[in-house]
């Protein structure tokens, strides 16, 4: 077969292979993913394991083009239409819609117009506040960076990857992984080493797999047990390795995953909460609508009459407002947070940081400042060594898996105090850090030819496989002696604020090129490293402040608990009995839900056990939140009801996390729970008004209905009453919230708001019926229908927009509590535009008369004693049950 008729077919099988069904693709021969990743002939695997290429720069642009941005949909952007739809489809207005075609067709435009204003009305008004806050969480969003390490041509000097916006991969890139990455897309393993991935968000399946780079495509077999494959939504748990990806995007396992399962997530308890409300409502208005309708159509002999005033009252007992109420002070919180620099990655969560009352956090950069310092490289006797120094820089030089704080602080010390040459020594192998060792080790060759395996990490794990010491020229066997001075100097490091890190190594002889764990064994101890990472100003501040909004903050680090100890204490946090992770390792979850309810503090913790204390808290009735940034925080951040992290947390904690901050400091996070907190407050405002309100007016319609001659407001009249009172509610999520009620944690209670309904619900039906015999016996309104509708209409509409400014506040108000201006100055309109609407064309084409000029200073003294009935009620029952 001559060249070119060999390129023709390259040609054609790699379109064959990108049109493939994952199955299929799942399948395909390493030859097929030699031309994926740009090689041609196809039969050249072997040269993709040694020296994979990589795209070239205008390749992967063309490809970007061809199977666009590898973005999964729920992370899509949805569109202005999507944005309406999603607002549009609720229950309430589907049953004000449907409320709208009966009046249509029942003749009653004018109704169905004011009914399509009340929908409109309130979807235009949540649109563009929840628009507002999509823009501005997008360019937040656009701040966290989440990026891959990719093989691209030409490669930046000095380096083989580079790392680029994990949007932009495209499939034949090759991608470097490494702990706390996440899988960027569907990809073939090329390269591994001790490569463990954690896959349970795509197969349940707790337990990590090892991957391996060596080809098995069995079509039969499940693409999840495959070890070569590995799958977008799974995490790098330790090793790492290099890949090739073959599917981007929504064409990903995870993507098809997501797009099904897109806005299927568990609602929280306020989500439950208000769809049970709502529920509520509309049951109230399927048996008010019905009753209503046959009391008018059997006493009044008018059945067409009957049933508009049924519709019209079924429209006014909806809380048609709800939906843009709780969209808008999201949404309006969520711009608010930003301004802070906290990204709100779900807008349900905004509600329970605000009822969290437990925040779980790791001590380093939320206490400390996250600058750590080499300070001191010790011998076993405590003595200044070079040597120590020297091999914790080949360590940290040499390794290429996940390089941490402490990592960077011994280069950054040795590129400060004077250089250490590395081009003698030659990298053999190595072993990745991972949370069971907690240790890492790299296979170095020296000068004199020998290997030199060099191990670093937590000082009892070194220990444990320590048989000999080195101390200058002089070797020697371990004793108990060597270890209880060496664990005296570590503890008086650990008092003294240091984190310690241990140093050891072990020489062989031979050209041994693949090394395993049993190698960490028989080592030779050779010292220690101490950081220091000295606390945060703003902490101390930060932790009362929270305290003072009843929040309790517990330490859950994998640091020793010495070095806890002190540290907490520099921050005034009294740390009291401090439990291990050696003693939670033995407790029954009984045993650990007190122990988590009694301590502060939590050291030496693995991530499985820093989850097992979030449920024990979850499961003692606290809303738990957790912040955190490393791959061991992530089972936790999961497991909490409100996971933080940061942004210049690792992939996999980012993705974990609900909320995202810019900046790593409790100060930011105590105005997000305040924030939190006043949302909570100004969407159960309109709640309780709403609950309250409509069960007062079952009365007041029902009674009406009954004795009266005449319908008690005529249909047009209903949503007039109920159109004005929409827009005076329009202000709520602006409404200021008093100081006390965000001193502590607020959590939906939907019985508290069964119990508002039935205590301060009546009142408003007492001053109704006031109403009544005032228009009838005063006025002799009982053969001047519109004159009883014109003073019921305006009766009603003062104390509803009134009622808000009783039940906002557990003060007295516009005394001790003022509601916002903007709450102000809608109310006034509303009122004075219900009160001169009679004495217009308008109110005459609506059916209302003028009032009698002693119908206005009866209607005063009834305000002000339903403003007072109303308090009082109200004082009473905050007294029993809280507001």
């Amino acid at each position: 077969m001559d060249t070119e008729t060999k390129l023709a077919r390259n040609e054609k099988t790699r379109e064959e292979v990108f049109a493939r069904s994952p199955k299929a693709l799942i399948a395909a021969t390493d030859s097929d993913l030699a031309l994926i990743a740009g090689l041609t002939p196809p039969a050249c695997y072997e040269r993709m394991l040694s020296a994979p290429t990589g795209l070239s720069a205008d390749e992967a642009g063309e490809r970007l083009r061809q199977f666009g941005p590898n973005i999964v949909s729920k992370e899509q952007r949805t569109s202005l239409v999507e944005e309406i739809w999603g607002l549009l489809r609720n229950p309430l207005n589907g049953l004000l819609l449907t409320l709208c075609i009966v009046s249509y067709f029942l003749g009653d435009v004018r109704a169905a117009m004011v009914v399509m204003v009340m929908v409109a009305l309130a979807v235009a008004t949540a649109f563009v506040q929840e628009h507002r806050s999509n823009e501005a969480a997008a360019r937040l969003r656009a701040m966290v960076h989440t990026r891959a390490s990719v093989r691209r041509i030409p490669l930046p000097e000095g380096s083989s990857f580079a790392d680029v916006p994990l949007e932009t991969l495209v499939p034949g890139d090759i991608v470097r992984l490494s702990a706390g990455d996440m899988i960027p897309a569907d990809l073939r393993l090329l390269e591994t080493k001790d490569l463990f991935v954690n896959q349970s968000a795509l197969t349940g399946e707790a337990m990590p797999a090892e991957k391996f780079s060596d080809a098995e495509c069995t079509v039969e077999a499940d693409p999840f047990d495959l070890s070569n494959l590995c799958f977008m939504g799974a995490n790098v748990v330790s090793g790492f390795g290099t890949g090739v990806i073959i599917r981007t995007g929504p064409s990903t396992f995870f993507g098809q995953l997501a797009h099904d399962l897109a806005g299927k997530q568990l609602p929280t308890a306020f989500d439950s909460g208000v769809a049970r409300f709502t529920w509520l409502m509309i049951c109230f208005i399927l048996v008010m609508g019905p009753a209503v309708f046959l009391i008018n159509g059997l006493t009044k002999h008018d059945w067409l009459e009957a049933l508009l005033f049924a519709v019209a009252v079924a429209v006014g007992l909806t809380p048609e407002m709800l939906p843009m109420i709780v969209t808008v002070n999201l949404a309006k919180s969520a711009i608010a947070m930003s301004k802070q620099k906290v990204i709100i990655k779900r807008l349900n969560a905004i509600q329970n940081i605000g009822a969290m009352d437990v925040l779980c956090t790791d001590k380093t950069g939320t206490l400390t400042q996250d600058r750590i310092i080499l300070k001191r490289h010790l011998d076993i006797r405590g003595d200044e060594s070079d040597d120590v120094l020297r091999y914790a820089f080949l360590n940290s030089h040499f390794q290429s898996g996940l390089r941490n704080l402490l990592d960077e602080a011994v280069l950054a010390h040795v590129q400060l105090h004077g250089e250490l040459r590395t081009e003698n020594y030659i990298k053999v192998d190595e072993l990745p850090f991972d949370f069971s060792r907690r240790r890492m080790s790299v296979v170095v060759i020296r000068p004199d030819g020998r290997q030199l395996l060099i191990c670093k990490g937590a000082v009892e794990e070194i220990f444990a496989v320590c048989t000999r010491y080195s101390l200058g020229a002089e070797t020697g066997p371990l004793d108990p002696g060597h270890f209880e001075t060496a664990k005296a100097e570590t503890e008086a490091l650990n008092a003294d604020g240091f984190r310690v890190v241990a140093v050891a190594f072990r020489e062989f002889d031979g050209n041994k090129q693949d090394y395993g764990l049993a190698d960490e064994s028989e080592l030779t101890l050779l010292g220690y490293v101490a950081f220091l990472d000295p606390p945060k100003e703003s902490a101390r501040q930060a932790i009362a402040a929270l305290k003072s909004r009843g929040v309790t903050v517990k330490i859950l680090t994998g640091d020793n608990d010495i070095v806890t100890r002190k540290v907490c204490s520099e921050v005034q946090i009294k740390p009291g009995r401090i439990i291990l992770g050696s003693q939670i390792a033995v407790m029954q979850d009984k045993e650990l839900a007190v122990a988590a309810e009694q301590t502060d503090v939590f050291a030496k913790l693995t991530p499985a056990q820093k989850e097992r204390v979030i449920a024990a808290l979850h499961r003692n009735g606290h809303v738990v939140g957790f912040l955190g940034d490393g791959i061991n925080d992530s089972p936790a951040l999961k497991a909490a009801d409100v996971g933080i992290s940061v942004d210049t947390a690792v992939d996999i904690a980012k993705e974990s996390a609900d909320v995202i901050l810019l900046e790593k400091n409790l100060l930011v996070l105590q105005s997000a729970v305040i924030e939190g907190r006043r949302t909570f407050a100004n969407i159960t405002k309109y709640i309780k008004m709403g609950a309250s309100s409509n069960f007062g007016n079952m009365f007041s319609v029902l009674g009406a209905s009954i004795f009266l001659p005449f319908l008690p407001m005529a249909p047009i009249q209903v949503l007039t009453n109920n159109l004005l009172y929409d827009f005076s509610q329009t202000a709520i999520p602006t409404d200021n919230v008093d100081e006390d009620y965000l001193a502590s944690p607020r959590r939906w209670e939907i019985s508290n708001i069964f119990k508002f309904m039935i205590f301060v619900g009546p009142i408003s039906s007492i001053f109704d019926y006031a109403t009544y015999g005032m228009m009838l016996f005063i006025f002799n309104a009982w053969n001047n229908p519109s004159l009883f509708q014109t003073g019921w209409f305006v009766e009603s509409l003062l104390t509803q927009t009134l009622i808000i400014h009783i039940i906002r506040t557990a003060r007295v108000p516009f005394i001790e509590s003022r509601a916002s201006a903007t709450l102000i100055t809608t109310s006034l309109v509303i009122s004075t535009l219900g009160i001169v609407l009679p004495f217009t064309w308008a109110g005459s084409a609506l059916g209302f008369a003028p009032l009698p000029l002693l119908y206005w200073p009866m209607l005063v003294v009834m305000l002000v004693t339903y403003a007072a009935l109303a308090h009082l009620v109200k004082v009473w029952f905050i007294k029993h049950w809280g507001l």
